[in-house]
């Protein structure tokens, strides 16, 4: 079964952290923003498109089998309209892209990442991005912070042969 475990914190910046059958861990932000005279739905095509290339680089001869999970936080309340939009494209094309590639994917409240990584489930961003920087990321910004910590929280489930479709 293949170990590499891809965590998201979808947006318009979305964070990304990637670990890989060899414990190393990867992570960064990618910015999803409509450039000027785009459709709305170019956001979603490049998503898609970044997700096959992120699936391609890490895809090994001996284990073609892609991800063995990806985990995103699941976010039950937007601020703002836009936001629960832009959640909702992304969900939609993560989850299609996923059933697509038969890879498990599974949603995880915030508050049980905030727990999980702070010991509270109301923690702030700030808080977040301290104890993902404690644990010796170099984060760049609370978009990559939430997707280590989904990361976290994913490395310390046990993967049930066949994953969990959520």
């Amino acid at each position: 079964m293949n170990t590499t475990i891809l965590a998201l914190d979808l947006g318009t910046t979305t964070g990304w952290a990637l670990a890989q059958t060899d414990a190393q861990i990867t992570s960064g932000s990618q910015s999803f923003k409509p450039q000027r005279f785009e459709g709305g739905g170019m956001r979603y095509l490049r998503f898609r498109r970044w997700l096959d290339e992120v699936l391609a680089a890490t895809a090994s001869p001996a284990d073609s089998a892609g991800f063995g999970a990806v985990y995103f936080e699941e976010v039950r309340r937007h601020l703002g309209v836009d936001a629960a939009h832009v959640y909702g494209g992304l969900l939609a094309t993560l989850t299609a892209w996923c059933e697509h590639h038969q890879i498990p994917y599974q949603g995880v409240p915030v508050g049980t990442i905030k727990r999980h990584v702070t010991g509270k489930g109301n923690a702030s961003k700030a808080e977040v991005l301290a104890a993902m920087r404690a644990k010796g990321f170099a984060t760049s910004d609370d978009n990559e912070a939430d997707a280590l910590a989904v990361l976290q929280w994913g490395l310390s489930q046990q993967l049930v042969e066949g994953g969990s479709h959520g």
